[in-house]
């Protein structure tokens, strides 16, 4: 037989205790104005195993409950200076680093007290008179939760530390795609440049922070220009850094370097037959770098003094040419991409032009922009809006060209790089 605890008066009968420890022991606040209660409750308390602190003092109470130990809290309902509800009140507005659980001690049955004090932040009631068993039981579905809520701040608070980690790491990720990105402008040419015969006009537009898209020339000799438009495979620094590296093999800084030039028996530079050059990155690809990706590109080896255009289409879009007249061709006969299999075929064709003809070569970015039922231009869109903007020139015809995809596509944000290389080919007096 067990302790009995009596206090007919105060609302808890004589009622045999059972000796043990709680499975969860609790620090608990005890708040009553009547110095024997809460003595007789702090005592049943720390026999089940539990801490108990106490007061009478509701002001104090609120002080006392912003301790992050004090876990559940016993608060009879009738207080001279402060009733339990109004307590709550004052507890849920003021303690919000924690959530002590809130037992109410009431003698006041009806439904409209039980809602009003669930209402004002109690989380559950315990009728008077007081039965420890019914006590106990009570307690231990409180102690539940508040394992439960300790838990859940617990892994909210690793996750606001992970979240910030990952915020510092996003954060120095950005800045170094913003970086990659100026370099990757960087390394593009200027984007208009005049030759003795013709001229170049690029357009470059990466989806993300860097893109796949590269293009750009190279000086064979006074008469020899070559150009290029490349497209890699995927999205964001690893395409980039790969179509930086096919751009520096047909650089013209270190002619000895570029994979499409040769040195003749005299010692001076001749352009490869575009196809071989084609051949030959395919080669290293395969072999050197040895990349899960791939690329499409378009090379195309002019001749300023009579118009002739050799050209390698891997894989990339058909080059388009709008005449003088202002007719459009679609030239080229396809071809595989670069870096897909060994010992591909790669096939060159020849284009004329003539002074005021324009060569455009470009990504399918273009042609498979999408609009926003989700048709894409396609190369009958790309002609229209060539034809529609013939009157311009250089730059201008590109930005026109630019324009007229954000008009298609109701956006400026486009789901793929974007790139396009304008030859014009005005002929040598």
């Amino acid at each position: 037989m067990g302790a009995v605890i009596s206090n007919p008066q105060r609302g808890i009968p004589a009622q045999p205790v059972t000796a043990g420890v709680s499975a969860t022991p609790l620090t608990v606040l005890v708040l009553d104005d009547s110095p024997a209660q809460r003595n007789m409750v702090s005592a049943l308390l720390r026999k089940w195993g539990h801490v108990a602190i106490e007061t009478g003092d509701p002001v104090e109470a609120l002080t006392m409950a912003r301790d992050p130990d004090v876990s559940l809290i016993l608060c009879d309902w009738m207080m001279p200076e402060m009733t339990g509800p109004e307590f709550c009140r004052c507890l849920r507005a003021e303690v919000t680093e924690t959530y002590p659980y809130v037992l109410l001690l009431t003698s006041n049955q009806e439904r409209s007290a039980v809602a009003e004090g669930l209402a004002a932040g109690a989380d559950d009631f315990l009728n008077k008179p007081v039965r420890p068993p019914e006590l106990q039981a009570r307690m231990n579905a409180g102690a539940r939760i508040v394992d439960m809520q300790r838990e859940l701040r617990s892994k909210n608070g690793l996750l606001e530390r992970t979240l910030d980690e990952l915020q510092l790491l996003y954060g120095a990720i950005d800045r170094d795609l913003d970086e990659a990105r100026r370099l990757q402008m960087g390394s593009l040419q200027d984007t208009h440049c005049a030759f003795n015969g013709a001229d170049v006009a690029l357009l470059l537009e990466a989806s993300g922070h860097v893109g796949g898209d590269m293009v750009g020339h190279f000086t064979v000799s006074d008469d020899i220009v070559a150009l290029y438009s490349i497209d890699v495979s995927g999205h964001g620094v690893a395409s980039a850094m790969l179509a930086a590296r096919v751009a520096g093999m047909l650089s013209d800084a270190s002619p000895d370097q570029n994979i499409a030039m040769t040195r003749g028996a005299e010692g001076t530079f001749t352009a490869l037959s575009p196809e071989i050059a084609a051949s030959r990155m395919n080669d290293l690809l395969l072999k050197e770098v040895q990349t899960d990706r791939y690329f499409t590109i378009c090379i195309a080896i002019a001749d300023l003094t009579t118009g002739g255009v050799r050209m390698v289409q891997a894989g990339h879009p058909n080059p388009m040419v709008l005449r003088a007249n202002g007719k459009v061709d679609m030239v080229g006969d396809g071809g595989p991409p670069v870096g897909l299999l060994p010992d591909m075929p790669f096939t060159a064709f020849d284009v004329q032009m003539n002074p005021g003809d324009r060569l455009l070569l470009y990504s399918d970015g273009l042609t498979e922009c999408p609009d926003s039922s989700a048709t894409m231009l396609d190369d009958e869109g790309l002609i229209s809006l060539m034809m529609r903007h013939k009157r311009h020139g250089g730059l201008s015809f590109l930005d026109a060209l630019h324009d007229g995809l954000v008009t298609f596509a109701g956006t400026d944000e486009f789901p793929d790089d974007l790139s396009a290389l304008l030859f014009t080919f005005s002929g040598r007096s």
